[in-house]
């Protein structure tokens, strides 16, 4: 190729682009600004940051147990003659469960006030033959060791007598023994044996079980130790929540911590705590798992937002702020702790009434255009001359593109 034709090419190379950047730096004002426009903002769902008062709980997982469980066994060994209670039915304290064969325990009772009754005579008989040794008319005519003798038979028929009280009072117990009562008010099992069998004091009748009031144990890892024994030395015992296991709706309020353990497991990490409920409505049943929710602190004015407005990122968690110009930004966040299951309290980075995005955050990005809706808000329908701007604006870009 000849010199001339390479400076001619090198010339129109440079005119080409001067040229394409006199375009590109003339460009009008409104194209630019047309082009923007040609985005409309991404309609998101908005909530306003809230202060208010947020319960801090510890959760645990719990177990159901009776106030008093009591295995009801015979004191006495005997032919149980009827059982008076029914199965899985309330029974009070002192109500008779069953019933022995009395027949000899009162046989023996019967003898030990025969044996008293006997005992009296003679000892009224000695006090008699006593009293008249010491009349004057034959106290004379009665020698010194008679009297004695007759005053140490008198005390000794007083001892026979106390020692056959105590004889039919320990009768009286053991025919006692053959009602077999209720030791408190509960509620009755399964029973364990039949009428017409031969039971002892090893054989059990029935367990009862006290349901009002009623326990639930679980326990806490050993780090909320001084949070809970600082919570519990108020004044006011601590709350406590049963949630069912599936769903964890509450099936039980109003309980109270009643007792911190005094030991941490070694092999687990973790203490006991028993808390107690009044369980009016039988909603609690010895061995049932329930989910506990212990309330140790209430933080007054707490910053709170839906736990969908918090996102995860490389960096931690952020939100995403809308600003005064309808654009947003993307705010780190400190997670304080959950408040129930949709929404969480914010240690830092946000401010009372601030608005922030909870659905539609996968079209942002930092400084987008944002049309805020309330929640369960649809945007509007664009109206017929939207439409029809944007049809032309497409079939402008159509054709600066096809030629």
């Amino acid at each position: 190729m000849s010199r001339f034709w390479k400076i001619a090419l090198v010339v129109i190379a440079v005119v080409v682009l001067a040229v394409v950047g006199f375009r590109l730096v003339h460009k009008p004002a409104g194209q630019g600004k047309k082009g923007a426009d040609a985005t409309p903002p991404v309609p998101v769902t908005v909530v306003p940051v809230v202060k208010q008062n947020v319960p801090v709980y510890l959760n645990a997982l719990g177990t159901v147990q009776a106030l008093n469980t009591v295995t009801v066994n015979p004191q006495v060994a005997g032919q149980l003659m009827s059982i008076n209670f029914t199965e899985g039915m309330p029974v009070k304290k002192g109500e008779v469960l069953a019933q022995i064969d009395p027949r000899t325990f009162q046989a023996s009772y019967d003898q030990a006030v025969s044996k008293r009754n006997q005992d009296q005579s003679l000892l009224a008989t000695a006090r008699s033959n006593y009293q008249r040794s010491q009349n004057p008319k034959y106290s004379q005519y009665v020698s010194k060791m008679d009297q004695d003798t007759q005053r140490n038979t008198v005390a000794q028929y007083q001892a026979a007598v106390a020692a056959d009280d105590a004889a039919i009072r320990d009768a009286k117990v053991q025919l006692d023994y053959t009602r077999i009562r209720s030791p408190i008010d509960g509620l009755a099992g399964i029973r364990a044996v039949d009428p017409g069998n031969v039971v002892g004091t090893s054989t059990a009748i029935v367990t009862l079980t006290q349901l009002h009031p009623i326990n639930v144990m679980f326990t806490l890892p050993e780090q909320n130790l001084d949070m809970v024994r600082r919570a519990a030395a108020g004044a006011t015992p601590l709350q406590v929540t049963a949630l069912d296991r599936v769903d964890a709706h509450p099936i039980a309020t109003g309980g109270v911590l009643r007792v911190i353990d005094n030991q941490i497991d070694t092999t687990t990490g973790t203490f006991r705590l028993k808390s107690e409920f009044s369980n009016d409505a039988n909603v609690l049943w010895p061995g049932q798992f329930v989910n506990v929710q212990l309330l140790v602190n209430t933080v007054d004015g707490g910053l709170v937002v839906p736990a969908q407005a918090v996102q995860r990122g490389p960096n931690g968690d952020y939100v995403y702020l809308v600003q005064g110009d309808n654009t947003v930004k993307m705010q780190p966040v400190v997670v304080a702790g959950e408040v129930g299951d949709s929404h969480v309290m914010i240690g830092s980075g946000l401010k009372a009434g601030e608005s922030v995005v909870t659905e539609g955050q996968f079209r942002l990005k930092p400084g987008s255009k944002v049309n805020p809706l309330k929640p369960g808000e649809v945007p509007a329908a664009p109206s017929a001359a939207e439409l029809e701007k944007t049809k032309k604006d497409m079939q402008k870009g159509g054709g600066r593109r096809g030629r």
